[in-house]
């Protein structure tokens, strides 16, 4: 019996044929693979910050004020000229004082008596910011040696450093206090002498009364600048100095209750060339209703930070100067972290606090990102501390893993992957 040959160019059409519809079949029931940009999970320093916008503002100032009601010369200081303690500021011709009556002398006199009980008060007030100072000052030096040897933290260095700042403040302006009192002495005395002894009505010439600095600084404004009447109390002058500034910020209350005195800040877009450091210095314990840019009511408080950095670094900047603040409220020199856009709420999970969350949250790691088909793979992961724009992974990743970015609805458990990039 003869056997039947089929050709062979018929048997490779036919192979070729169910190659191709099982091709075919293969690539048309095959999942698309999704295209992702990745981010590979890293070990790097970790800070939480959040930034405000505050100004400048001098620690002390003064208004100089007319003492008593009379004739004003003009006055010569220009605003930015240096002035020091004592030196003549302007010229006050006192109005011709008519004889005082019992009455009228017994009221001066008794603001004689009370000027001197408010220099008394002043001179206290100085002495107790003298031992302050004095004690501030003892446990600064006292914790110096400590913390270089590792028997005190940082964190207590930088609060004595604080309240050795704030004493010595607070004796500059007990000290400039005690020095208005004085003046206020001179200045009644003068009340009660002009009421006791008249200015004669033939006299043209009635004797000027200088009206004095009360401490070292530059004229900041000058209210009055023509001779002319003033009544007493008027503000002729403000004088500060501007090397002594220091930062107000009004914090968000919520962001506040973060902040505690000696924590560091950086100062940004001051219009210098460098980064200028800063500490916080005092949280204000009361707080006010500040409605924002869009219309709403927001509970605010302010927060009052020193410079950390040299006054070379910022001598440029004046009173009331605009800055941006950024408050570090959490460093870690070392985390593993994520970019924040990688991770997603798992189903059914709880609200996540500011700081961290204990679960609850997922990511889709990459398996396989070598092979020629990587998959998806839903990977639940604890986290901790959050910053703008990275996420500390305290659980459930490890170093050198990669993650996928802003995963869309597309992305599911064993979704093949096409990676376009990786940040």
């Amino acid at each position: 019996m003869t056997r039947r040959k089929f050709p062979t160019s018929k048997i490779l059409t036919t192979v070729l044929g169910l190659g191709a519809a099982f091709a075919l079949v293969f690539f048309t029931l095959r999942e698309d693979a999704q295209l992702v940009t990745t981010a590979k999970a890293v070990q790097a320093p970790l800070e939480v910050t959040f930034t405000e916008e505050g100004k400048t503002r001098l620690k002390q100032r003064y208004l100089i004020a007319a003492p008593v009601s009379g004739t004003l010369r003009r006055i010569a200081l220009q605003p930015g000229e240096r002035v020091r303690a004592g030196d003549a500021l302007a010229y006050i011709e006192p109005a011709s004082a008519a004889l005082l009556d019992v009455r009228s002398r017994s009221q001066a006199q008794a603001q004689v008596r009370a000027a001197q009980a408010a220099l008394t008060a002043a001179q206290q007030h100085t002495a107790a910011a003298q031992a302050a100072q004095r004690l501030a000052r003892a446990d600064l030096d006292r914790l110096t040696p400590l913390q270089a040897a590792g028997a005190a933290s940082r964190e207590q260095l930088d609060q004595a450093r604080t309240r050795a700042d704030t004493t010595r403040a607070n004796l500059a302006a007990a000290r400039a206090e005690e020095r208005s009192a004085q003046e206020r002495i001179r200045i009644a005395q003068a009340q009660l002498l002009e009421g006791q002894n008249p200015t004669p009505a033939t006299n043209a010439q009635p004797r000027a009364l200088p009206i004095t600095a009360p401490a070292d600084g530059l004229v900041l404004r000058r209210l009055r600048e023509s001779a002319a009447p003033v009544a007493a109390g008027e503000t002729l002058l403000e004088i500060g100095d501007p090397a002594e500034l220091e930062i107000e910020v009004e914090v968000l209350s919520a962001d506040a209750v973060r902040l505690t005195p000696g924590m560091p800040a950086r100062i940004l877009r001051w219009g210098g060339p460098h980064t200028l450091h800063a500490r916080v210095r005092s949280i204000e314990p009361s707080g006010f209703t500040k409605v924002s840019a869009l219309g709403v009511q927001e509970q605010r408080t302010r927060v009052i930070l020193d410079f950390d950095s040299p006054r070379s670094q910022w001598a440029a900047l004046g009173d009331a100067y605009r800055v941006d603040v950024e408050f570090i409220t959490h460093q870690l020199p070392s985390a593993l972290q994520v970019p924040g856009s990688a991770l997603f709420r798992t189903p059914g999970a709880g609200r996540a606090s500011a700081e961290g969350d204990a679960g609850g949250w997922s990511v889709y790691r990459v398996d396989g990102p070598q092979s020629r088909e990587p998959r998806a793979r839903a990977t639940p992961v604890q986290i901790g501390l959050r910053s703008d724009t990275s996420v500390q992974i305290t659980q459930g990743l490890g170093e050198g893993e990669l993650v996928i970015l802003q995963p869309d609805d597309q992305i599911a458990e064993g979704t093949r992957l096409t990676i376009t990039g990786q940040d």
